[in-house]
């Protein structure tokens, strides 16, 4: 049998986005009749909700279902985790990269986990500098590590779309916690982030 995927949507969520979609497309002087968006409401009322399902999602049980006790105190990088989440001064995209560390205390966590915490997040109404500050936050109270680091570089669509239209500005926010808020232990954070690609 073929690999299918299945997304599952709350059917009256679905109805209610979708009739104000349905407004929206009517006032923005659009007929929602019209062949090639009769099916818009719908599509447009489904990806909302996949673009904010962050809501209904625990990012500290993820971390929690994959610690593993573990003899290792140096540092542990994810870097390059792709970012999409909304922003929520103008319902726009903003995207980019993610870049998380910490130093175990006793457990490491299963890898995958780290950039499903950032999804976790992500998939929420934003702002870049919260977005930041949440994720180390459940790293640094579910892990309970030395130290923890996330750095994120991002493009906003609400400054290149609209507003200013610069279509050059990357926008970066970092947070750091215990052994990261040292300088020695920052720079070599900042130097594995810049090293050579794998």
């Amino acid at each position: 049998m073929a690999y299918k995927k299945t997304e599952e949507y709350n059917q009256e969520t679905t109805e209610i986005l979708k009739e104000n979609f349905t407004s929206i497309i009517t006032e923005i002087g659009e007929d929602p009749s019209r062949e090639g968006l009769v099916k818009t409401p719908e599509r447009a009322a489904k990806a909302m909700q996949f673009l904010t399902q962050g809501y209904s999602m625990d990012a500290k049980e993820i971390l929690s279902s994959a610690l593993f006790p573990e003899d290792y105190s140096e540092i542990v990088i994810v870097k390059d985790i792709e970012v999409y989440s909304m922003c929520e001064h103008h319902i726009l995209p903003f995207f980019g990269k993610a870049h998380i560390a910490y130093i175990p205390n006793g457990h490491v966590v299963g890898l995958s986990k780290l950039p499903r915490v950032v999804d976790v997040f992500a998939r929420r109404l934003q702002v870049q500098e919260r977005l930041t500050h949440e994720i180390l936050n459940c790293l640094q109270d579910t892990l309970n590590p030395l130290g923890a680091a996330v750095v994120i570089e991002a493009r906003h669509m609400c400054m290149m779309m609209r507003g200013v239209e610069k279509q050059n500005s990357i926008t970066t926010t970092s947070a750091f916690t215990g052994e990261f808020r040292k300088t020695e232990t920052r720079n070599e954070f900042l130097k594995l982030l810049l090293s050579n690609r794998v």
